[in-house]
């Protein structure tokens, strides 16, 4: 698996396919493989005619571990993915992330407009202004002494899926803890690139695509039916729709 090392911290990642590059952002606890290969993001996406790089965000994956929450400032993690770009000479691209990921997203779009031609945020609605992020009762959960010590239902969730991953759960609890940044309502309005926001019909946790749409002067926002939070990132409308945004950003 190819890495490079940026501010150091090595960081893993897949490039596949060819044709107009997209580099995809996981979500927290996940890593790459979860979030896009299994459930056939890297397929859909290199059939599609599209270069598909996507990367294990810091303490996640085959990427380095850091104990230290200041180290997952979002706008660190933001950097990793611009550092990608220039690892792989890569002036702009698509870039697609999934809640903590999609977080990562629009800081990325925000922060390096020139490197972004077009975002894509899933699972993250209003939350990434008003709200900062999963609740902290993760970080616990993940530092419980077993899953079965574990009360709260939210947190159960991330610690079983954690275990599931084989996730090193105490660079995460240092992550959750240190990637609770959100952006102002003026700041969202500063993200000039085409954005798609797509976000499960029964999730609780990213809150109102439409309220963050709203915000973003060239945004659009679409449901996916009957999906909550875990389940909405494979689903097949959300391929469909993010197809069509991607083909008409070209």
């Amino acid at each position: 698996m190819p890495s490079f090392h940026h501010d150091g911290v090595e960081i893993a990642f897949l490039d596949e396919g060819e044709g107009d590059p997209i580099v995809l952002v996981h979500g927290f606890a996940s890593n790459k493989e979860v979030n896009w290969v299994n459930p056939s993001w890297t397929r859909t996406l290199t059939r599609a005619g599209r270069r598909v790089i996507a990367l294990d965000n810091r303490g996640h994956g085959q990427s380095g571990k850091l104990y230290d929450s200041a180290a997952y400032h979002t706008e660190n993690m933001a950097g990793d993915v611009v550092a990608l770009l220039d690892h792989l000479q890569l002036p702009r691209a698509d870039v697609m992330g999934y809640s903590m990921g999609a977080r990562i997203t629009a800081f990325v779009a925000l922060k390096y407009p020139d490197r972004v031609r077009s975002a894509i945020l899933g699972g993250l609605g209003i939350h990434l202004v008003d709200g900062v992020g999963l609740p902290v009762s993760i970080a616990e959960a993940l530092e419980a002494p077993a899953l079965a010590d574990v009360t709260d239902a939210t947190g159960r969730t991330f610690r079983a899926f954690a275990e599931q991953t084989k996730s090193d759960r105490k660079a995460l609890a240092a992550c959750i803890r240190g990637s609770r940044q959100t952006l102002t309502r003026a700041e969202v309005g500063g993200i000039k690139v085409p954005v798609l926001i797509a976000i499960g019909s029964k999730d609780d946790v990213a809150g109102s695509a439409q309220g963050l749409a709203a915000l973003i002067p060239n945004a659009q926002w679409v449901d996916i039916p009957g999906r909550d939070h875990m389940l909405a990132v494979g689903d097949k409308v959300f391929k469909e729709a993010a197809l069509d945004f991607l083909n008409r950003a070209a």
